[in-house]
């Protein structure tokens, strides 16, 4: 049996699934929650990895990261959450560049976010530097049915992010995310851009798999750090939510002066105004940026996001991207 056979039998296994539809009571009466996403710019521990690469990020490396740095940074996310949340905590956020589930204990048990008991789900890795993709969940208001990593079918020597995938109970509803992200193109490293293109390829795969049983109606959100514009990614038979911001010039992540739309949304057709259950449109989707994320670009005219570090000198901000907030309603 072939490698993208067994993927299919997957993704239909994990459809199969009995489900239980007790919807959770707070979720129906709020009739909505928000989704979060976030490239957090090197969220690490302080501790020795030996299975990975982390040394820039332990005592003496080269970025001269501290505990007290890393508590920082911890409280910097939290707060980020918090006002992304306005009059309530974010139901769901997926973050890139974690390095491992401790850093998110950290961020939902050390701060003001452990009154909410939020769940943690972490993916999988091959980054030569450990980090990866998480998901934090408000366990009143989802439920988690199903996890997975995604990962090229003939992986030779992929040394990237696998797609972390996760199947979610909404209300009566049922909502896949494919979290994700990307290697580089900019270094224009061909390895790179073969990952690249076996990243998709093996996205399209997952995408086939649950087509095939839902017929076109699976609720489906692909968010994550692409590295490329929406411009440069054209995922056939879904919807680019992105692409209203970016047409407008704005952008997640601003690079010599210009910004540009990496960190994305996109969504599939049956969860655009969808008449019952889940549903969502570009109009709910926006880049959260409050006056404490920016900072005058140091470089160029404008603001520019607030990083942790430019190059090796620590800045004490938040990240180098900006968060993007996605609401989805329940009709």
């Amino acid at each position: 049996m072939t490698a993208r056979s067994n993927l299919r039998l997957v993704m239909f296994a994990v459809l199969m699934i009995p489900q239980n539809n007790t919807a959770p009571a707070q979720l129906v009466s709020e009739r909505s929650f928000r989704f979060l996403f976030y490239n957090v710019e090197n969220l690490f521990d302080t501790k020795d990895d030996t299975l990975t690469d982390d040394s820039e990020f332990l005592k003496g490396g080269d970025m001269h990261w501290t505990e007290s740095r890393y508590r920082y940074k911890i409280n910097s996310i939290y707060k980020v959450l918090a006002a992304a949340g306005e009059w309530d905590a974010p139901s769901l956020a997926g973050f890139c560049e974690v390095e491992n589930k401790s850093v998110l204990q950290s961020l939902v048990y050390d701060t003001w976010l452990s009154k909410y008991q939020y769940g943690i789900v972490m993916g999988n890795s091959k980054d030569p530097r450990g980090i990866r993709q998480g998901i934090i969940y408000r366990k009143d208001l989802l439920k988690l049915l199903f996890k997975g990593n995604i990962e090229p079918e003939n992986p030779g020597d992929f040394r990237s992010r696998m797609i972390l995938y996760t199947k979610w109970q909404a209300g009566e509803d049922t909502i896949h995310l494919f979290l994700n992200h990307w290697p580089s193109r900019r270094r224009g490293v061909l390895a790179e851009e073969r990952a690249r293109e076996a990243i998709l390829s093996s996205l399209y795969n997952s995408l086939d798999s649950l087509d095939r049983v839902s017929v076109g109606t699976a609720k489906i959100v692909i968010a994550g750090d692409f590295n490329c514009t929406p411009d440069d990614l054209n995922i056939k038979g879904m919807i680019n939510l992105s692409s209203v911001l970016a047409e407008k010039g704005e952008g997640t992540y601003r690079y010599r002066g210009k910004w540009e739309m990496i960190d994305q949304v996109i969504v599939s057709p049956g969860i655009i105004n969808s008449q019952k259950g889940v549903f969502t449109n570009a109009d709910m989707l926006r880049i959260f940026r409050p006056d404490f994320l920016m900072q005058k670009d140091p470089a160029y005219p404008g603001f520019v996001p607030f990083p942790t570090y430019r190059g090796f000198n620590y800045k004490g901000g938040f990240s180098d991207h900006l968060p993007l907030i996605l609401d989805l309603r329940i009709r």
